[in-house]
């Protein structure tokens, strides 16, 4: 075992904290609903970027590679200044979603490299331009963009264009678990000298004015280059910077003056630091240098094509020449580090995909955030401040009283998306159950919470509106983490607690699906929003404005799939206990329901699937009006693909109750039987498949989807078929006409804000399902069945086989093209050719639907981090197909 699983293993057992301390700042605060006080709940107008510097926040901090303890008590973080800027670089600059053409998104060049685990080892880079920060640039011409335009970058503005910038690679290594060395180096990448200010920055949350800390924390100058941090909650910290730089102390207090235009309560304040760097401004500095925010401050000459260096330790308590071992704890950190990738990374042959794969991973360790909410306190009120508007009681989250979120947990995009979203959670845990089961399975249990699941079942989607409605993949994500921890830590049996724990909430968030997106008990659901933002006509979650409804094809083949994911935990629990077999007839026979459903709702002669086109579509029922089915070509019709499984024969041989349930329904209800497959034949290894699709539908659906005129796309599956570029689809409704085209880059409309875009672009989530799927049933088949690919090629591989060839699409949109070129940069030279950006990969949330370009948010490690897993199940599986050596060429 390898040092940093003993690491993780003397985590697990409560012996050392190694996790303590980790990444667990946000890259963006300001912006956010939890610090919204607003009466109409402007949460992007209430702390903006330029308010951010000078407002105490009340529930989390930012910073730049900052660091934090789990319950974030105390903060680190690098902030510099290149001598030109108005403000310090002291957090991350991005447009609103009100600002930008294409929503929010943040402007500036950054990448998370490398990360342990543990955090034992961390590292990420930093671009910071010479010249003054574009800022007003940026946004006025992002302003004048309209939604037919790309987006204005950093990199469009010419800033680094002659390369005079600042490489700021920022490191982490861990002597001993509350023992840690941070370093910045700083390369000059420029042809001239050039100064820059850095400041490594310390500081306490805000804890202080809620009640809850009867005594103040505080930061203290102990010698010319030391600090003592003390808590009466934490004790003593002692840091030591290399060298003797400049120390100075603030509060992290609200500048009132300056934002609200009222007298200041405090004398020394958050923004203080700041105003001494930029105007000398020492008004607000504490000359006793004392405080809650504390700055050591170097102004460092670095020649051209140069390099400088700073160093400061954190300890608890203070040793002798402190930071003489800095270079040898970081090579053996940096060496650990190695060695665990080596182990994980094995059978990972390439270099490059060994890369894009460590770097991936990175990016998801590194977006890991202390997220605290508490809804009462929110909407109340701390305990003798000013009172929120009474508006807010009965608005945004209101009937979420009883959320308490006080948790590590693992973001979507730290700046773009910094709250966690019930979907995007349970796709970060399968790569990251890779690195670290346990806090896989801490996440997928965390939602699942009586402090986070409502009291009707409901899991909370995002904090922009915890009603809003996921695709209910946790089932899914809990079966698929259960297994990939059982052969992590090779054992015979999975983690039965962690199993049930799961199981017994899932029952419950099954419930309120069934009761409140199935009102009229018909096994056809109306899921409404389902987190594909734009990928209908009109607002799926709010229908009900045009007077009529929506009965969803992905909706109801969410839920089938929900079905089977349960009833495989139902199985995988008989291993413990026989009383499961219950649990697992139930499931069955409501996936055989929903399936009887989709092809005759409620009796009406009306089906989800068309006869006609071959494909699943929505189905609207308009006041007065015959229904009508919706026939978008989108991966709605693709989803119920994914409610398959292919389950042993021998696994019911020891289940008799389950066994003779199973064979009276089929022989009961042969008409039901017979539209899940054939269950009647085993296929191969005697296999039983469950699935929504008998073998004419599912060849029908793939032979849409694997048309390259279609879905098929050179970089994965599209989201819309390409068709609708032609053949836009329209529909009439109260005298309004609604349409859809395809549209393959960033978004068109202003639905849900126009930051991302379901009519075309490449969607990780989704196509890794469609991988998952496609082998499942190559399970069933055993390499039996063989369909044409690309459709109209006449060419004939199996299921399998076309699996793995999406897989490779989908990695190639990050590889190096027979050009040089990777996909995820389109025709950007300065991230293709240059040698100090061409192997920094940044990981977005959707790709273009025909050249691969990156688009949405840019550092989306949580669902697009599931390149990684395509990377590792690509060469695990490599080696016994090698017949198929022309689908595994570079």
């Amino acid at each position: 075992m390898n040092i940093e699983l003993e690491r993780l293993k003397e985590n697990r057992e409560k012996k050392r904290h190694w996790k303590k301390w980790g990444p667990y700042l946000t890259d963006r605060q300001w912006g956010t609903v939890r610090e919204d006080y607003s009466p109409d709940g402007s949460a992007w107008e209430n702390v903006t970027h330029d308010d951010a510097r000078s407002k105490a926040y009340r529930w989390g901090e930012e910073g730049i590679g900052g660091i934090s303890d789990h319950k974030q008590k105390l903060c680190l973080a690098w902030a510099f200044w290149n001598g030109k800027d108005p403000l310090i670089k002291e957090r991350l600059y991005g447009l609103t979603g009100n600002e930008g053409n294409h929503g929010e998104d943040v402007k500036e060049l950054y990448y998370y490299l490398d990360s342990s685990p543990t955090h034992s080892y961390m590292k990420m880079l930093y671009k910071y331009p010479q010249r003054a920060f574009p800022y007003e640039q940026i946004l006025d011409e992002n302003q004048k963009r309209g939604k037919n335009e790309k987006e204005f970058e950093l990199l469009d503005t010419g800033v680094f264009d002659d390369d005079a910038y600042f490489d700021i690679y920022l490191e982490y290594a861990k002597a001993d678990v509350e023992d840690i060395f941070s370093k910045a180096t700083i390369f000059n990448r420029g042809s001239e000298e050039a100064s820059i200010w850095v400041m490594p920055t310390i500081w306490f949350r805000k804890t202080w004015f809620t009640g809850d800390e009867p005594f103040m924390p505080s930061l203290r100058k102990t010698g010319p280059n030391k600090i003592r941090a003390f808590s009466p909650k934490s004790g003593n910290y002692s840091f030591t910077f290399q060298g003797e730089p400049e120390l100075q102390f603030c509060d992290n207090e609200t500048n009132r003056e300056r934002l609200y235009h009222i007298g200041n309560q405090k004398k020394f304040l958050k923004d203080a630091i700041n105003d001494y760097v930029i105007q000398g401004d020492k008004k607000h500095l504490n000359p006793k240098f004392t405080g809650t925010k504390a700055a050591a401050i170097y102004k460092i000459d670095i020649p051209a094509g140069g390099k400088a260096e700073v160093v400061f330790r954190m300890q608890r308590e203070e040793t002798e020449a402190a930071l003489d071992k800095a270079g040898e704890i970081f090579q053996e950190r940096i060496n650990d580090a190695n060695a665990f990738y080596g182990d994980l990374q094995e059978r990972v042959k390439d270099d490059e995909m060994r890369m894009i794969q460590r770097q991936a991973f990175a990016g998801m360790l590194w977006s890991k955030q202390f997220y605290y909410y508490n809804v009462e306190r929110w909407l109340e009120g701390d305990p003798g401040r000013y009172q929120p508007p009474q508006e807010r009681k009965s608005g945004r989250n209101s009937n979420w009283r009883h959320l308490q979120n006080y948790d590590i947990i693992s973001m979507p995009d730290k700046w773009e998306y910094p709250w966690y979203a019930a979907w995007d959670l349970a796709f970060h845990c399968i790569p990251l159950a890779r690195l670290d089961p346990d806090f896989a399975k801490e996440q997928l249990l965390v939602l699942l919470n009586d402090w986070y699941m409502h009291p009707n079942g409901q899991m909370p989607a995002y904090e922009w509106n915890f009603n809003d409605v996921n695709p209910p993949v946790h089932a899914y994500a809990v079966q698929r983490i259960y297994q990939i921890d059982k052969k992590f830590n090779g054992r015979n049996v999975g983690d039965q607690e962690f199993l049930e724990r799961a199981f017994h909430k899932l029952l419950l968030n099954f419930t309120w699906w069934v009761n409140q997106k199935d009102e009229e008990g018909k096994n056809i659901f109306e899921g409404g929003f389902l987190g594909l933002d734009n990928i209908s006509v009109f607002d799926r979650s709010h229908v009900d404005k045009l007077f009529g409804k929506l009965e969803q094809a992905d909706a109801t083949s969410w839920m089938a799939m929900f079905c089977l994911n349960m009833l495989r935990i139902s199985l995988d629990l008989c291993e413990f206990n026989k009383v499961y077999q219950h649990t697992a007839t139930k499931f069955l026979e409501h996936f055989l329901y929903i399936a009887g459903a989709m092809n005759n709702i409620s009796k009406e002669n009306i089906s989800l699937w068309d006869d006609e086109d071959n494909f699943f579509f929505d189905v609207l029922h308009l006041s007065g009006k015959e229904p009508e089915l919706m026939k978008v070509k989108s991966i709605v019709g693709i989803i119920p693909m994914f409610a398959v499984e292919p389950i042993r024969e021998e696994l019911f041989d020891d289940l008799p109750e389950f066994k003779n349930r199973l064979n009276f329904f089929f022989k009961e209800k042969p008409k039901l039987a017979a539209l899940v497959s054939n269950w009647i034949h085993p296929g191969h290894e005697k296999r039983r498949l469950f699935s929504l699709l008998r073998g004419h539908r599912m060849k029908s659906i793939l032979h849409k989807m694997l048309d390259e005129k279609e879905f098929l796309s050179t970089y994965g599956i599209r989201s819309l078929s390409k068709d609708h570029l032609k053949n836009p689809y329209s529909l009439q409704i109260n005298g309004s006409r609604f349409s859809v085209s395809y549209a393959p880059g960033e978004s068109e409309t202003t639905m849900f804000g126009g930051n991302s875009n379901w009519r075309g672009p490449i969607w990780f989530p989704i196509n890794y399902l469609i991988i998952e799927s496609l082998k499942k049933f190559d399970f069933y088949y055993g390499g039996t069945f063989s369909i044409e690919y690309p459709t109209g090629s006449g060419k004939f591989i199996t299921l399998d086989l076309i699996a793995k060839e999406l897989s490779l699409r989908l990695i190639n949109i990050f590889r190096k093209d027979k050009d040089g070129n990777r996909p995820i940069y389109a025709d950007n030279a300065k991230m293709q050719k240059d040698p100090h950006f061409q192997d920094l990969i940044l990981f977005y949330e959707y790709f273009h639907g025909e050249n691969g370009r990156g688009l949405g948010a840019s550092h989306q490690t949580g669902w697009t981090g599931l390149v990684a897993e395509l990377i590792h199940k690509y060469y695990k599986e490599k080696e016994f197909y090698p017949n198929a050596a022309t689908l595994f060429k570079s």
